[in-house]
């Protein structure tokens, strides 16, 4: 007889000897570790943080628009969440990680175009917006003026703001550190005056926006900081003109 031969494509029967060496020794029960120092952790951690900012910024905005919160409500919430972003990205290490909006929008995948725009201004909407219904009436003399709730000790504090921004110029204070949050002032309390969009009003929120997009520590030329004065020293008589 024969001797019967297996088929070609019959399976063979073989015992199964694990590979020892590509075994996994991984303990599902221990802890994973993202970070291998501590300033590595702060580092994630900062950077989760800012990622946590501009996502709410952009719902803050959305909300904003459709009129589900006040404007008193975001007004505080936006200005929180600005400082909160550039608190964050005064660490340098943060800073050289985060690079630029752009970059860091890009590698994590986000969107948020309304968080973007803000941050771009870095300017609450109801601070960067005049109303356009125009200055009140005086009723007795008929003249445009400030709104009636305006107090004199508010119209004082916008006058010095405007005078204190000024003296900083002449004293050579041309960093955006040092600019940028005494020109915010001069907005804010030039906004709790009148909401008319008085002549050069606009300059303030360009040179806001132009200052924002330096660095900290970056400085006017001195051609920029002459045309800063004089821009501002314009805004200024302007928003004098809406006290007449």
């Amino acid at each position: 007889m024969y001797a019967q031969r297996p088929l070609a494509y019959a399976p063979t029967p073989y015992s199964y000897t694990p590979n020892t060496a590509r075994s996994a020794s991984i303990n599902l029960d221990e802890e994973v570790k993202l970070a291998s120092s501590s300033a590595e952790r702060d580092l994630y951690e900062s950077l989760a943080e800012i990622y946590s900012i501009i996502v709410t910024l952009d719902g803050l905005e959305k909300a904003y628009i459709k009129d589900v919160v006040t404007e008193a409500e975001y007004t505080e919430t936006c200005s929180r969440l600005l400082k909160q972003y550039k608190s964050s990205l005064g660490d340098d290490t943060v800073a050289r990680e985060f690079v630029d909006l752009d970059t860091f929008k890009q590698t994590w995948g986000l969107e948020c175009p309304r968080a973007t725009e803000r941050l771009r201004i870095g300017l609450p909407a109801t601070v960067e917006q005049a109303s356009h219904t125009g200055p009140s009436v005086n009723k007795s003399s008929g003249a445009a003026g400030p709104p009636a709730g305006a107090s004199g000790s508010l119209i004082l504090t916008a006058t010095e703001n405007f005078i204190t921004f000024l003296d900083a110029l002449k004293l050579n204070m041309v960093s955006k550190d040092a600019l940028h949050p005494l020109l915010s002032e001069v907005i804010q309390s030039v906004n709790k005056v009148t909401d008319a969009d008085f002549e050069n009003r606009g300059k303030i929120i360009q040179w806001l926006i132009t200052l924002n997009q330096m660095r900290a520590t970056e400085e006017l030329g001195e051609e920029q900081a002459r045309e800063l004065a004089f821009d501002i020293e314009q805004a200024y008589q302007g928003f004098k003109s809406t006290l007449e």
